[in-house]
């Protein structure tokens, strides 16, 4: 009977002790479902700009020739622990200018000559609005408190762009009765006769763009991220640069148009404060005689006001944005545990 009584409160105690140490467990097992976060981010960094001032044929050069400045703010929400979703706004400028871009190579391409005798130059103060997906290829944590340290993401995603190109009009006596080199805007002006009879209509300052690219992401602490990130945006116009198709009738341009649209004769690079001749070198090849002097009074005469001569003639105007970036993480929800 003792014994019995023994066994009895040996389970009775083992029933117990199993008890406790499973609530303990319970206790100690930690969520594994994923609370979704946000985070506010601010972004510099640099703008490069690809079109007819700046040839996709001559991708590395392009970049690197006249780059220009961004600064952006967006908001992000994280999903799950790899994807993300975010919303930003970007002001970007980019700029062109067919004398720095072609001047050390006019004796070396012909197509370099014909854009250096062209004498177009264009800068362009983009606003851009994106919404992006991003996948993160290191998973975050539970929560914001425990999310990767260091993960590469790639992203991708639609965006709407505003836009209006802008060019100096000509220098000294070239500006005759303008005022010489004062920033205007080329849309209004319809350097391509765009709206006349036989023309196309005047292009949009609206367009849509696709951004894609990749980043990194580095967990500073447990309320900041620091980021950096590098991305391509294809736009759906071929007039960031106000350039896009022939020369028009000088008939159907009028006042600071007939200026801006033909820019060949022009002796001065208008871009630069101190604006170069650009006379002397052509002079030079010119009277170099033989084939040089074909293909100065070629380029003089070509109605191609686009890119000449270009096998990817079929993209629009793009640009590639980089940017450092510092991510601010929003406080989530404080959960009291619950009272028993």
């Amino acid at each position: 009977m003792k014994r019995y009584h023994y066994l009895t409160a040996g389970a009775l105690a083992s029933l117990f002790l199993l008890g406790n140490s499973s609530d303990s467990q319970a206790q100690r097992r930690p969520n594994t479902q994923f609370a979704p976060y946000s985070s506010v981010s601010f972004g510099v960094g640099s703008s490069h700009y690809y079109g007819d001032l700046a040839g996709y044929r001559q991708f590395i050069k392009a970049t690197y020739i006249m780059p220009r400045w961004n600064v952006g703010l967006g908001y992000t929400r994280q999903f799950t622990p790899h994807f993300a979703a975010r919303a930003a706004f970007t002001w970007a400028r980019i700029a062109g200018d067919d004398y720095t871009f072609n001047k050390g190579n006019i004796n070396k391409s012909t197509e370099s000559l014909v854009q250096y005798t062209r004498n177009l130059h264009f800068r362009n103060d983009l606003k851009e609005f994106a919404i992006t997906g991003i996948y993160n290829f290191v998973a975050d944590g539970r929560n914001s408190n425990v999310r990767a340290k260091f993960t590469p993401y790639i992203f991708g995603g639609i965006a709407l762009l505003a836009h209006s190109p802008e060019a100096r009009t000509p220098a000294g006596t070239d500006a005759g009765e303008y005022e010489p080199q004062k920033w205007v805007k080329l849309q209004p002006l319809h350097t391509e006769g765009q709206g006349q009879p036989g023309y196309d209509k005047p292009y949009s300052l609206v367009t849509a763009a696709i951004p894609v690219g990749f980043g990194l992401r580095y967990r500073l602490n447990e309320n900041f991220n620091l980021g950096f990130e590098i991305g391509y945006r294809y736009t759906f116009t071929d007039y960031l640069d106000d350039v896009g198709g022939p020369y028009a009738d000088p008939a159907v341009l009028t006042g600071v148009a007939s200026k801006m649209a033909d820019r060949r004769q022009q002796q001065f690079d208008s871009r630069y404060k101190n604006p170069p001749d650009r006379y002397a070198v052509l002079k030079d090849l010119f009277n170099a005689g033989g084939q040089s002097q074909a293909d100065v009074l070629s380029a003089l005469q070509t109605p191609v006001r686009g890119a000449p001569g270009s096998i990817l003639g079929f993209l629009k105007d793009g640009y590639i944005l980089t940017s450092f970036q510092i991510h601010y993480i929003i406080p989530g929800k404080i959960k009291c545990p619950p009272i028993k």
